[in-house]
């Protein structure tokens, strides 16, 4: 009976497996749903710039997301001490997702619907405004799910981490190529791009749907129910953590993701975009082309994490902060010698841009919840977030600077 019981005891003390790779592939789809949204308002630039000719609209909707984005964030880091039972977290987690992505899909659906019930080419300052209103509340959505995903992985193995961050990654190639393929497959006159902006929309609205199911079928899977429950029993309720404390421990790694994102969006989407990027051969193709190769880089950089991780933290911040020197790169790209002002040398510095970006990004997301205790590793990973958020708010602010 006691050799039984024995048996029983290490037969339940082994760790369930992540069966054909499910959870990993949830957070996957979980992190691609979670920039969707953005993405499409950028990549749908053309079709928005000839709606709205006189606005800066990259610049604006990069505000308006950026911004309402991390007001959600810090709010939700005032509430991480009260999260402390594991049902409740889990509850917590379930309807901050499923709210945050009902956002998105009506979010998504606002600028389609503004077209079908004004049909004049050229829309109203209300129009414009009622479409910002609606990138607000996109940005809100996207605090809401990434404050909650990205603190939820903090506390997971680091390969779920990575897997978030390639998602985030990937949604930007799945909309770039979603809207190239709408476009081409569409005349190229004004009702064609609006068909293929409409068709774009309701297609990126589909994919959230489904990424509302993953959220709902994640905490399903034995292998998460194992890992929360562990984490649940292994340490005392979060209500007993002190925020200043942990964030003073992760301070450096912190200003490191905070510049890394004020250089990557000062320069991206705005430059990328802006009427200073013009091609006689590639016409309004190139800023789509520009999108698609910083999106496939930055795929590339978080990808690359699944296989090698840097060691030392320190070093990964270093190389955060070295990346001001794209500021003088992209200047002499724009006022430099002839030679150097060519479509070859603006694809190659995005793809630099977006390989450096999506490798230290992931880097430093996975490694920095993981030196800290167990007992800290949400609330880090919430800090790196809302750290993330303000260089966001910072970059795209920054980003005016490129008009003058």
């Amino acid at each position: 009976m006691e050799a039984t019981k024995n048996a029983d005891e290490v037969q339940t003390n082994e760790p369930i497996k992540d069966t054909y790779k499910i959870a990993y592939i949830l957070h996957f789809f979980l992190g691609a749903g979670y920039l969707l949204p953005w993405n499409t308002f950028i990549t749908a630039i053309d079709y928005f710039e000839y709606l709205y000719p006189s606005k800066h609209v990259e610049r604006v909707f990069s505000v308006a997301y950026m911004t309402s984005s991390l007001i959600i964030l810090l709010m939700m880091i005032k509430t991480q001490k009260d999260s402390s039972m594991i049902m409740r977290r889990k509850t917590s987690f379930k309807l901050r997702m499923n709210v945050g992505l009902s956002m998105f899909v009506f979010s998504l659906m606002v600028a389609p619907t503004i077209d079908w019930a004004n049909r004049s080419s050229v829309k109203s300052n209300g129009s414009f405004v009622m479409t910002v209103a609606a990138v607000v509340v996109c940005g809100l959505a996207d605090g809401l799910i990434g404050g909650s995903l990205i603190g939820s992985a903090g506390n997971l193995p680091k390969e779920y981490m990575q897997a978030v961050f390639a998602g985030t990654a990937s949604s930007g190639v799945l909309v770039t190529m979603l809207r190239i393929i709408t476009k081409a497959s569409l005349p190229d006159n004004p009702q064609g791009l609006k068909t293929s902006a409409h068709f774009y929309f309701i297609v990126s609205a589909a994919i959230l749907l489904i990424c509302t199911l993953c959220s709902n079928l994640l905490f399903t899977l034995p292998v998460m129910q194992e890992h929360y429950n562990n984490h649940h029993h292994l340490s005392p309720p979060t209500s007993n953590l002190k925020l200043c404390h942990t964030a003073k421990k992760i301070l450096f790694p912190s200003f490191g993701i905070l510049s890394l994102y004020v250089v990557t969006l000062s320069i991206f989407p705005g430059f990328i975009s802006d009427d200073n990027q013009k091609s006689e051969l590639l016409k309004d193709w190139y800023p789509i082309l520009l999108i698609m190769v910083y999106n496939i880089s930055d795929l590339a950089g978080k990808s690359l994490t699944a296989f090698m991780i840097p060691s030392n933290i320190n070093k990964v911040t270093w190389a955060c902060l070295s990346r001001v020197m794209f500021y003088p790169a992209f200047r002499l790209i724009l006022h430099g010698p002839k030679w150097l002002q060519t479509e070859v040398s603006t694809l190659l510095l995005t793809f630099m841009l977006g390989m450096s970006n999506g490798f230290l990004t992931s880097s430093l997301m996975i490694l920095t919840p993981k030196s800290v205790s167990a007992l800290e590793a949400e609330t880090a990973a919430v800090v790196m977030a809302v750290a993330l958020g303000l260089g966001l708010v910072g970059g795209s602010v920054l980003g005016w600077l490129w008009i003058i």
